[in-house]
């Protein structure tokens, strides 16, 4: 049964995508709008981020961006079981994308975590193969901005992105929201 999970998860995330995307009409179009609407019919408290504004130059990093923020945002409300739907769903992107093996193996290790705690330290792992790739990609608009919480990770510190300058810690939870600093902008 987790075998079929395993697989069918990020397969029926897919489905549930492009079902929200087909259903938006105007001149938007993208994967970016796909995971706002698919934010929207979950109901899901995007925790500050704005996914529509920011759209990387690689439509498939593009894709695994909005899990991305999905499982940030999972993280910033210590929602464990939304983690674990992001980071399926990161998996799976990332197993499309370019030099993505090492992160979608990351994120099929946040899925498979037993509590918040873990997957918050293996999400400091993910966030350090995502940045770089995102940085290689660049962006067709938006800003993005690589934060950093020093006290994270038993005070080894730990870095993120976040489409907007004020800060939500996802490693802290509720405990430290705004522990941490932008330090470095990326558009």
């Amino acid at each position: 049964m987790k075998n079929v999970t395993k697989w069918a998860l990020p397969v029926v995330i897919v489905i549930i995508l492009s079902a929200c995307g087909s259903k938006n009409e105007g001149s938007n179009t993208g994967s970016h709008q796909d995971s706002t609407a698919h934010a929207h019919h979950e109901g899901m408290d995007m925790g500050g981020q704005q996914p529509d504004k920011v759209v990387l130059k690689d439509d498939k990093l593009n894709a695994v961006y909005q899990h991305y923020i999905h499982l940030t945002t999972a993280l910033i409300n210590s929602d464990t079981a939304e983690a674990k739907i992001a980071s399926s769903a990161i998996e799976a992107g990332m197993n499309q994308v370019s030099q993505g093996s090492a992160t979608a193996k990351t994120a099929s290790q946040i899925t498979e975590a037993k509590d918040i705690d873990a997957q918050r330290v293996l999400y400091s792992t993910l966030s350090d193969e995502f940045i770089p790739l995102v940085k290689k990609s660049g962006l067709s608009s938006g800003e993005l901005y690589v934060d950093f919480c020093p006290m994270a990770n038993k005070d080894k510190g730990a870095y993120w992105l976040s489409a907007q300058k004020e800060i939500k810690n996802p490693y802290m939870g509720d405990k430290m929201i705004s522990c941490g600093e932008v330090k470095e902008t990326v558009n």
